[in-house]
């Protein structure tokens, strides 16, 4: 489906600024539909004149669909919807008298203008679905009379607000608890669920005739409270605003919108959720984020002292190839400990392993034989990659660089200095990796499946058991050794 921005650019005359502003309109407009029990369609001019595009469908979770299909994308020819029309040439509200039929569904149709500055940028439909309609309960008529407010206000260019907006993912909706206050900031209507939470937060009476904001100061200790000024603006319903407060047991989110139907403020609709359980499982997960940083780090102290006893073992070997068995030992285990160093270091199991490529580069390079005759370049990117991924690979690159090292450069009086080149891409869903190297080259009938090198067996273990991929061994073009490695990310 074409988002709202694609259809303004292709088909109106609507400027960023009036795109920006339909997009802070439909931020919000699940609360008119909610409150409307009615479905939203955000109409387009065509830059033309010659109709109207659907850029936008909200549904309303407070009462049945009126739209069963989805409109967003469609047009709609000039002369075939007169109240779009009229509301579009006049910039006055529009309502049908008769209800419209479809699919057997009565429908009743208003259309709203939304106006910003001195135009009508677009036009918001709202459809009723008006089947087993009955006498509104007074929440309901105090959620229509807000929703008329609120349309009232988009016609006249008052809403929406700019300025700052709610940054919680967590904000409430009409549902979780709704209140309207008076010009003064006093309860004059508060629904059973906000109710309720304010029950939660120790008021023993009713919400009504509460100035809302002294009424909070009473039941919320200072220390959980936002500053003075915030905690005045939101609850008075002076400003488009939202906070947070509540006490050690009870957390809750309130949200204002002031209502100034003809650009006088008459009152407010504060909505309000309880989020004790979201904070307790956000707590959760910090701890469970810490211990598992911790660990991590642990894991690395434990993998550094192996390595450190591993290579404190290798000095007193007289024989040369015990202590270099213990020497790859070390930089395998050094390898791993990298990974948890950086996992330490992260806020989730998941490790930009860049870093960790260039890390393993120079720790291969800086213990070899050949000291800094060889260098380690990377090209590409291996991007981030979860830990259970991260480890074995690590792994893979330390084994396949020290072979290449060791094998590739045997002579550390060679005045020939050797490049060895990491490099990766991911394409189609899977990383491909290759190590290649400019040395000597694979000795003459090389058979990866023959092979009895500890190093090739690591590698080979890890990629196809652990990772689930494919390794390839061959001679590189212009000579030298090419190691290439390609798994599932």
């Amino acid at each position: 489906m074409p988002s709202l921005q694609e259809l303004a650019r292709a088909h109106t005359d609507l400027d960023d600024a009036d795109v920006s502003w339909l997009y802070l309109l439909m931020a919000d407009w699940q609360i008119i539909a909610d409150l409307s029990f009615a479905d939203l369609v955000l109409w387009l001019p065509d830059r033309e004149g010659r109709g109207f595009w659907a850029g936008g469908q909200m549904r309303p979770t407070t009462g049945p669909t009126a739209l069963t299909d989805d409109v967003l994308g469609t047009f709609i020819p000039a002369g075939r919807r007169r109240m779009l029309d009229e509301a579009h040439a006049t910039g006055r509200l529009v309502r049908e008298g008769d209800p419209e039929w479809r699919d057997d569904v009565p429908v009743r149709v208003e259309v709203i203008p939304v106006r910003r500055g001195d135009r009508v940028i677009a036009l918001v439909a709202r459809n009723t679905n008006l089947l087993g309609v009955r006498t509104p309960s007074r929440l309901e008529l105090s959620y229509l009379q807000t929703a008329a407010e609120l349309t009232q206000m988009i016609a006249g260019g008052w809403f929406p607000q700019e300025g700052q907006r709610s940054d919680h993912a967590d904000s409430p909706r009409v549902g979780d608890g709704f209140v309207r206050l008076d010009e003064y900031g006093r309860v004059v209507y508060a629904s059973p669920n906000a109710l309720s939470v304010y029950r939660r937060l120790g008021l023993t009476g009713d919400l009504t005739h509460h100035v809302l904001a002294d009424l909070t100061r009473d039941l919320v200790p200072p220390r959980r409270r936002p500053d003075e000024e915030t905690l005045s603006v939101v609850l008075s319903g002076r400003a488009d605003r939202d906070t947070e407060v509540g006490t050690d047991d009870v957390s809750l989110i309130l949200r204002s919108i002031p209502l100034r139907p003809t650009g006088e403020r008459i009152g407010a609709l504060v909505l309000l959720r309880d989020v004790t359980d979201l904070r307790r499982r956000d707590r959760e997960l910090v701890t469970k984020d810490a211990t598992i940083r911790e660990i991590h780090h642990r894991v690395k102290n434990n993998l550094q002292t192996v390595a450190a006893l591993l290579r404190l073992q290798a000095r007193r070997i007289e024989q040369p190839e015990a202590r270099a068995a213990l020497e790859e030992a070390v930089r395998r285990v050094g390898s791993i400990a990298i990974v948890h160093e950086t996992l330490s270091q992260a806020g989730e199991e998941h490790v930009d392993f860049d870093e960790i490529a260039d890390r393993l580069g120079r720790m291969v390079t800086d213990v070899a034989v050949v000291g800094s005759a060889v260098r380690v370049v990377r090209r590409g990117c291996f991007g981030v990659l979860p830990s259970e991924t991260a480890t074995p690979l690590a792994m893979v690159i330390t084994e396949a660089l020290q072979n290449a090292v060791e094998h590739g450069y045997p002579d550390p009086a060679a005045a020939h200095e050797g490049t060895i080149e990491l490099a990766a891409r991911t394409c189609r869903g899977r990383l491909e990796v290759s190590i290649t190297d400019d040395g000597r080259g694979l000795p003459e009938g090389f058979d990866l499946d023959a092979s009895t090198s500890l190093g090739l067996s690591i590698v080979r273990t890890l990629v196809e058991s652990e990772l689930g991929g494919t390794l390839e061994v061959g001679p590189a073009a212009g000579g030298g050794t090419r190691v290439r490695i390609e798994l599932p990310v």
